[in-house]
């Protein structure tokens, strides 16, 4: 059975570099709406985080009867800058804040080629002390398309490297991004993020992609039909026998409150069906 995660990305600010609300607030949510973990980004707290502060956040979860299910250590990652390959350059920042924080896997990002062998030293730093990387599948990066994303792990060759399943990127890159993908991506899967968009080319929104320039969209609610197939995403995800963490990485501070989009985004997935319990 899948198991649900907050993102503190619900919250975030557009910036993302800050939270809206404290994160005792998010902690709070995710209890109430019978989410199982926390997915942690630098706004809440990371690389430039005192120790103590990653401390007292962990017993806050922990004593909430949540854990913290990925770590995004620092804000370039999300951000998606020429920086956000700069921690596998040195990767043991990002350690420590796993670490701190009670946690075996870490999101990071690669943009050229020159950070496959960092990748892979990184990789290997990590497995000396039981964390897993993994990558998002995300535009502008190397893991934009699912052939490419899968030429890059076997490049980089670490079992402790992988990736998060992300379909609303996959579909901005003209992707599949159901069974099949799922299939094809199944060795790898360490964590998978839903976002919703609406592909429109008069849209509001845009952004870049490699693979076929810019495209234009409408972020939507998870719920909201006319974006990504959740059903169809969920089912797939349960043909492939995942049973990790989906999270729910949806920016909703521009559609609504933090509250609301916890309370909805959780019961919309509980409905799909396949999740545990909590």
């Amino acid at each position: 059975m899948m198991k649900l995660a907050l993102s503190v990305r619900i919250a975030e600010a557009a910036c993302k570099t800050k939270l809206n609300v404290p994160l005792e607030h998010l902690v709070d949510l995710a209890v109430a709406h019978g989410y199982s973990a926390i997915c942690m980004r630098a706004s809440a707290g990371g690389i430039g985080t005192p120790r103590e502060e990653l401390t007292r956040m962990r017993e806050l979860i922990e004593a909430a009867g949540l854990r913290v299910s990925m770590v995004t250590a620092d804000s370039d990652v999300p951000i998606n800058n020429d920086q956000g390959p700069n921690s596998l350059r040195d990767i043991g920042p990002s350690l420590e804040v796993a670490e701190l924080l009670g946690c075996d896997l870490i999101r990071v990002c690669l943009k050229t080629a020159d950070d496959i062998p960092w990748a892979v030293r990184s990789a290997d730093a990590a497995a000396a002390r039981g964390i897993r990387l993994a990558h998002q599948c995300h535009t502008t990066t190397l893991f934009e398309q699912i052939d490419r994303s899968l030429e890059i792990l076997q490049q980089i060759d670490r079992k402790n490297f992988g990736l998060i399943y992300e379909p609303a990127n996959l579909l901005l890159c003209g992707e599949p991004y159901g069974l099949s993908a799922l299939e094809a991506l199944a060795p790898h899967l360490m964590n998978v993020y839903v976002q919703n968009h609406r592909l429109d080319p008069a849209g509001p929104e845009e952004l870049e992609t490699w693979c076929r320039g810019p495209v234009r969209f409408h972020h939507l609610p998870v719920w909201e039909p006319g974006g990504v197939d959740f059903p169809a995403v969920v089912d797939a995800l349960q043909q492939i026998g995942y049973d990790g963490c989906l999270t729910i990485h949806q920016h909703y501070a521009h559609l609504m409150g933090p509250d609301e989009a916890a309370e909805k985004s959780g019961a919309y997935f509980r409905s799909c069906g396949g999740f545990d319990a909590d």
